[in-house]
């Protein structure tokens, strides 16, 4: 027990360090989530060697992930979302699967990588959730340009969950696996088409009277949500990310939009406060450092998917946004669309469990999404001082 506190207290000492260092960085140049990651890396095993992944803080950085896609669902306003932002946002994440695939597969050709699969799945990934908190730091967030990059990230999410759930399993596993989320897809789409219509006018006044009082029911609601569907999608062998982020979605709908500003403060305090940045600090811990950085084979792989990201992801949506974006608002979408990190993280943990990965290929991949998290928002926010998103059409 003295172990698992200990580390506790580092951890959450850390969460504490990494906002002030941040803040000491010319203009936010290092965002909060990439200090947090290095500060893991710094006391982790392949660090300093102070402290280790316990089972206590391994299972605080489980829920501290699926609290991170469940405040990208609760973030997503599907009214805005709707017309030219998702069909551009669908289309250019299909061109990028596709690309993503290709290439993936010639570095399986070439004795790069084991399984072609789990890196094209990966390169098609966009941080929604890690990009929120650095998008709202940068005013990025609001207004048309903040759509089109919500669309994009909703889109850059929700299709490697998808494929993980589907494509990423054994073969016999796939048609039920598929079932599955279809079943579960469709489930959400009627808990949410149905919730705004059933609302006990007894349990609203409890609510609205919890608000500012130390019952804060509409919080503790939300937080057995995402629980309880967590807990549903890992029952059905699907990703729990699935479950965190359909049940962010759920919870927007179901709360209005009047009740949802009152409550996005309040989760956001309880997830970006508590246990996304443990989250951040634990993928830093179990980051082999040695295995990337330790030769020059290791450096040139994780620079190549680095720009494999770019190219897989931000290829496609600088090509397709052009009539919506000036030609800096583009690049700075393609940026922020090849931010990639905890769908990465994910993906390329299967694939080590499941024997298609190498560690030292998963480490470098989960390197090149640390970079793009370090670079890509710093670039994006340059790119965007020089343009502006011209108006869309909502049609």
């Amino acid at each position: 027990m003295d172990v698992h506190l200990a580390t506790l207290v580092v951890v959450t000492g850390l969460a504490v360090l990494a906002p002030i260092i941040a803040d000491f960085t010319p203009r936010g140049a290092l965002p909060v989530v990439v200090v947090e990651i290095v500060l893991g890396i710094a006391v982790g095993p392949h660090g300093l060697d102070l402290v280790t992944v316990t089972p206590l803080i391994q299972l605080l950085s489980q829920f501290g992930l699926a609290f991170l896609f469940f405040l990208a669902g609760f973030e997503l306003d599907t009214e805005q979302l709707r017309g030219q932002p998702s069909r551009l946002a669908v289309t250019s994440w299909g061109v990028s699967l596709i690309l993503g695939m290709c290439l993936a597969g010639l570095l399986e050709a070439a004795g790069l990588v084991i399984n072609f699969e789990y890196v094209g799945a990966a390169l098609t990934t966009t941080a929604l959730g890690t990009l929120i908190p650095i998008l709202r730091d940068s005013g990025d967030i609001e207004g048309e340009f903040g759509i089109l990059v919500m669309a994009a990230g909703a889109v850059g999410e929700l299709g490697p969950i998808v494929l993980v759930a589907v494509l990423l399993t054994n073969s016999t596993d796939r048609l039920l696996s598929a079932l599955l989320l279809l079943a579960f897809a469709a489930g959400a789409v009627v808990a949410a088409v149905a919730a705004p219509h059933i609302k006990p006018r007894r349990l609203l006044m409890i609510v609205d009277s919890t608000m500012e009082a130390t019952g804060q029911l509409a919080v503790r609601a939300c937080v057995l949500l995402l629980t309880g569907l967590v807990y549903l999608t890992s029952r059905l062998g699907l990703d729990i990310v699935l479950g965190a982020f359909s049940a962010g979605l759920l919870a927007s709908v179901a709360t209005g939009e009047e009740a949802r500003r009152l409550v996005a403060p309040r989760l956001d305090a309880v997830g970006f406060g508590v246990f996304v940045p443990i989250f951040f600090i634990t993928t830093g811990m179990q980051f082999d450092l040695e295995a990337v950085l330790g030769s020059v084979r290791g450096m040139a792989t994780l620079v190549l998917l680095a720009v494999l990201l770019v190219v897989v992801r931000g290829g496609p949506t600088y090509a397709l946004y052009r009539r919506v974006a000036g030609p800096a608002d583009r690049r700075a979408l393609a940026l922020y669309a090849s931010t990639g990190l905890p769908m990465i993280v994910a993906i390329t943990t299967l694939g080590v469990a499941a024997g298609q990965m190498k560690p030292d290929g998963a480490s470098a991949l989960v390197g090149a999404g640390m970079l793009s998290v370090l670079m890509f928002p710093p670039l994006a926010r340059a790119a965007r001082a020089r343009g502006r998103v011209r108006v869309l059409d909502p049609a």
